[in-house]
């Protein structure tokens, strides 16, 4: 991380000129050092020899389809990658999210969601570095190596499988895991479009979350993502 940059440095992949005019005195200003590529090429370069902590990308490039340079920045990055796109079709957020994306953000977007999701991007990654760590979100623990799983300290009869899920999710909260992100981590690729598995998985996970269930909120056609809010304000039973 740059020592000029307090939240660490972002790369902003956008062949929009306006774009960097408006991001680059916002992003400095709220403690970012933002870096600027305007091509596929440049973006790759800058980030193999600059270690950007996280990535803004546009899909509409003069030089690459976007999805494809995501594949591309996924296979040697670790870091997030947020997506800022006008493609407001269902399927390209999902292909974006499959290919490694850790959200997708529509255009045109607000500086303060923006800032948000950045935040909440970096925290997600810096769980995710920590996996043998207990997750605790409210009233949730998950200590995954010792494959329990309490709620408001009273623990749950979980299976393996369940105890995964409500892992993954909760290592990403009020982020929207897809169904093949989901069913590869946990069936394997075999079962990346047997949709009826994780349908089956996340209603009996609610029923034994009881009245914190509806933490566990659907994207219908895309995914499933933990709900923090709903953890906070479980319906009293």
């Amino acid at each position: 991380m740059s020592e000029l940059a307090e939240h660490g440095t972002v790369l902003v992949i956008d062949d929009e000129p306006q774009i960097h005019r408006f991001l680059t005195p916002a992003l400095t200003a709220a403690g970012y050092l933002p870096l600027r590529a305007e091509t596929a090429a440049a973006a790759l370069q800058l980030a193999a020899t600059r270690a950007p902590d996280i990535v803004l990308l546009d899909l509409g490039l003069p030089d690459m389809d976007g999805q494809m340079l995501l594949v591309r920045l996924r296979s040697f990055l670790e870091i997030p990658i947020i997506v800022l796109s006008a493609r407001d079709r269902e399927a390209d957020k999902i292909a974006a999210l499959d290919a490694g994306a850790d959200d997708y953000l529509e255009k045109p977007f607000g500086l303060g969601e923006l800032l948000a999701r950045l935040r909440t991007a970096q925290r997600h990654r810096r769980r995710q570095t920590n996996t043998d760590e207990p997750v605790q979100i409210g009233p949730l623990r998950i200590d995954h190596a010792a494959h329990r799983v309490t709620l408001d300290g009273a623990p749950l009869a979980l299976t393996r499988r369940e105890v995964n899920l409500v892992l993954l999710l909760a290592r990403t909260p009020d982020r929207t895991l897809t169904h093949r992100q989901l069913l590869t981590a946990l069936w394997g690729p075999a079962h990346a479009q047997d949709t009826q598995y994780l349908r089956v998985a996340v209603s009996q996970l609610r029923q034994k979350l009881g009245a914190y269930g509806a933490c566990i909120a659907n994207e219908p056609g895309v995914g499933y993502r933990l709900e923090i809010t709903a953890l906070g304000s479980a319906p009293s039973t």
